[in-house]
């Protein structure tokens, strides 16, 4: 009976892995220019200048810029204006620490550091911001609240800026993915 209910028990823990598992989205490689590649959720694809524009106003076109179906969660890869003389990490990252805080209304830092990535050193920051609405201005009222993990690479003369965004009521859906998309990035 003993031998029956520890076989039933695995049989039933291996079944809700399986469901957890198959809710997590897969990830396929991208290969963004010569080099970089980034792993992105299979069903997503490459956002349109136009709309990448609608949401993310800059003077600057994103290298890459991947959404899912419904248009609420994104990925992207950029060029920073900012550049460094030198690949000082720990310098830079309290620079991109003060610019995140400038960008929003309300941030609150889940994680942050330096880690390496396939061999590369990135700055890293796992955020939840808020932005409150302008009450003057029509259909710009409402507060938007936003999760964010952004990983920047130092090159002498060029950082790049690897943005995952989701609405911040999402979060917990979508950091595992973000995440594991973030420690897939490959750089030549």
């Amino acid at each position: 009976m003993l031998k029956i209910k520890s076989t039933l028990f695995k049989g039933l823990m291996l079944l809700v892995l399986t469901c957890l598992a198959a809710d997590k989205p897969k990830l396929m490689k991208m290969k963004v220019n010569d080099q970089i590649t980034v792993s992105i959720p299979r069903d997503w694809h490459p956002m349109d200048a136009m709309d990448f524009t609608q949401r993310y106003p800059s003077v600057r076109a994103p290298l890459a810029a991947y959404t899912d179906a419904d248009r609420q969660v994104d990925f992207s890869v950029n060029i920073s204006a900012t550049q460094w003389p030198d690949t000082n990490h720990e310098i830079a990252k309290q620079f991109f620490k003060a610019s995140l805080r400038n960008m929003f209304d309300q941030v609150t830092f889940l994680q942050e550091g330096v880690r390496e990535v396939n061999k590369k050193k990135f700055i890293y920051f796992e955020i939840e911001s808020r932005m409150n609405g302008n009450q003057r201005q029509e259909g710009q009222r409402e507060t938007i609240g936003k999760y964010t993990y952004i990983q920047y690479y130092l090159e002498p003369g060029r950082t790049l800026v690897f943005s995952f965004n989701a609405p911040r009521r999402m979060k917990d859906d979508w950091k595992e993915t973000a995440d594991d998309m973030m420690k897939r990035i490959k750089i030549k």
